[in-house]
């Protein structure tokens, strides 16, 4: 064989080699029994044309590739953002091992999460006595301070009570009777990941606020000048978390941020192995109740805890991940109102240099077409940006989306004179992403790594934006967010233009005569 210690070749010649494509000629020959190849080829090129994607359309019982995760990834999500905390999936070990592995591959961190190690017995039987050892174990072996269970499908089929099981467990002696458990019911089956997120914070909230789940007196709300900020399930949470802080700070606001996992997923290489790092304090969530208003950065992944603070008297703004100049003119806007405190002179100045790097750079996006996909927020702010740079977000799909997510990016193409041709397409999955880049190509994809499955088939150049990002490294460090945000997303744009023009005009004295040195 190729292989052996004294030559060790790279997954990506080793499979190359002689006895390899010997190896995979024969499995292909004899065991896997395949059509033959033009009879692949004609229904691989029928499934590119309008009569297959007017039948793609018409699905309704089958989803292909959603672009979306479950709702208990974005309940593990929450609890990595809170102080000392270690989430408790109450569920199956494999389960678990798909959200670790999840975050880990994305931020290239490890991400800390237990389960209760449901079997085939526990769902039979319910699962009340791996919750109890469960709890139990998770406080004696890596001591959080704070245990944030949520579920998967198997314990929501079988009906378990968390808020029972849990109250069964300290009476067992599982935890000590005021120790902190707060939960939700997060059943992977129906909604997604941003679902999930918002039933987790909205759990931590009011297991603070409304007294821990009947064992403590409820808060009683004494409004200050503070304001909270929730930035939503979001894959750029280290870069955008420090942004955020700083836009903050620039505006002298005191700011509680509610889940900020941004540290916990930037754990330095020194020697010391940090379980848990930052987060909010459970003494800043249960604060958190007397602020004066609350700035949701994407509506969609905190639709009932926005319902929920609101209906504790607090303001609440909800934006759609703000990206670029509007976003983030009108969410300083809003900060500007709410507090009273006036925009100072640095961030007019950054906002300045992105509208001067958008005029260098206009001449090249006006006009280009591009497809998007990803979570509904996300797609919004992406969306408005695209049109402020002249660009024709043509195709944009969000499997998580509903109805009127859609009307409120159609409202976007509407109030835009490059809008007309343009196209939202909510519940939709990345199957009938490949029918439109067949039947309407687009210049760009915009979207997370799966998507470089449909750049090899339509050859449509793909732009990595989104979540999750596994096969390139450290997009998550930076930004894309506020005015430096906005920079990073439209470098990002311009790099993938200039890739793509210089692979089209590379061929020596045929196609170089737009190679050029200088743009």
């Amino acid at each position: 064989m190729p292989q052996n210690a004294e030559k060790v070749i790279d997954h990506e010649m080793l499979f190359r080699q002689p006895e390899y494509t010997a190896l995979f000629e024969n499995k292909k020959a004899n065991f896997e029994f395949g059509h033959p190849a033009d009879k692949v080829a004609e229904i691989r090129d029928w499934t590119k044309s309008w009569d297959y994607r007017e039948k793609n359309f018409k699905r309704e019982a089958l989803t292909v590739n959603p672009a979306k995760a479950c709702q208990p990834l974005g309940a593990v999500f929450v609890a990595n953002g809170f102080a000392k905390t270690l989430s408790f999936v109450h569920g199956s070990q494999g389960c678990v091992a798909y959200y670790r592995s999840h975050f880990s591959r994305h931020f290239k961190e490890p991400t800390s999460c237990v389960s209760s190690s449901m079997t085939e017995d526990a769902a039979v039987f319910g699962g009340l006595n791996n919750m109890v050892d469960g709890l139990a174990n998770t406080l004696s072996l890596y001591k959080p301070e704070m245990i944030a269970v949520s579920t998967t499908c198997m314990a929501e089929v079988i009906g378990d009570d968390l808020d029972a099981f849990i109250k069964t467990a300290k009476q067992k002696g599982s935890v000590p009777a005021d120790y902190d458990v707060p939960f939700a019911h997060t059943p992977a089956f129906v909604g997604s990941h941003v679902t999930g997120y918002d039933n987790a914070l909205k759990g931590i909230l009011q297991h603070f606020w409304d007294g821990k789940a009947g064992t403590a007196p409820k808060l009683e709300r004494v409004p200050n000048e503070t304001v909270n900020f929730i930035g939503g399930f979001d894959g750029y949470v280290v870069g955008n978390m420090k942004e955020m802080k700083r836009l903050f700070s620039m505006m002298g606001v005191e700011t509680t941020f509610l889940c900020d996992p941004s540290d916990a997923w930037d754990t330095p290489t020194d020697g010391e192995f940090r379980m848990y790092d930052g987060g909010t304090t459970k003494e800043e969530a249960a604060a958190a109740l007397n602020a004066r208003a609350t700035f949701i950065y994407q509506e969609y992944s905190a639709e009932k805890t926005a319902k929920y603070i609101a209906d504790k008297g607090q303001e609440v703004v909800a934006l759609n991940s703000p990206i670029g100049v509007t976003g983030t003119d009108t969410f300083l806007k809003e900060l500007s109102r709410i507090t009273g405190k006036p925009v100072p002179e640095a961030l007019k100045k950054e906002r300045g240099r992105l509208v001067d790097a958008i005029t260098d750079s206009q001449a090249h996006l006006h006009g280009k077409k591009f497809a998007l996909y990803g979570d509904p927020d996300l797609m919004l702010g992406l969306t408005q940006f695209l049109l402020d740079l002249g660009c024709e977000p043509t195709h944009v799909l969000s499997t998580n989306g509903d109805d009127k997510w859609a009307a409120k990016v159609q409202a976007l193409f509407d109030a835009s004179p490059v809008g007309r041709d343009c196209h939202v397409y909510p519940k939709r999955d990345l199957w009938h992403m490949r029918s439109l880049l067949n039947t309407e190509p687009v210049d760009f994809l915009i979207g997370n790594t799966y998507g470089k499955y449909l750049e090899r088939d339509t050859g449509t150049p793909l732009i990595r934006i989104g979540f999750p990002i596994f096969d390139r490294h450290h997009y998550h460090r930076l930004p894309i967010w506020g005015y430096q945000g906005g920079l990073h997303v439209l470098m990002s744009i311009l790099d993938e233009y200039f890739e793509a023009l210089d692979a089209n005009t590379n061929i020596p004295s045929k196609t170089d005569y737009s190679f050029d040195i200088i743009r």
